[in-house]
């Protein structure tokens, strides 16, 4: 499992303060717009800077969903959503362009 990968190395390395959340990558303070969870998820990070006196992992109470299931689908490409995902990149690159062309930048 790729979660366990990353969790091995960071005990491996001896990182002083880990604050592990199990949710989608892209999403390190929690879901978007849930204010609570990411206010409470920045409080369990300084809390923990504060309070480790050794290296340690620590892992926040958050779950994506109450079913893991999304899991199967996250970041998975085959044949059934190939297509669908090339034009959303499409998309994506075009609204960009554009957006550059305007003078807009991401922050």
């Amino acid at each position: 499992m790729i979660i366990g990968s990353a969790l091995d190395i960071v005990s491996h390395c001896g990182v002083p303060r880990y604050l592990h959340n199990n949710l989608p990558l892209g999403n390190p303070m929690g879901k978007p717009f849930d204010t609570k969870m990411q206010a409470t998820t920045l409080r369990l990070a300084l809390d923990l800077v504060i309070s480790a006196t050794a290296p340690v992992i620590q892992h926040t109470p958050f779950r994506w969903s109450e079913s893991e299931a999304w899991r199967e689908n996250y970041m998975r490409v085959d044949d059934s959503n190939r297509e669908a995902l090339r034009l959303a990149g499409e998309q994506n690159r075009q609204e960009r362009l554009a957006n550059k062309a305007k003078g807009l930048q991401r922050n």
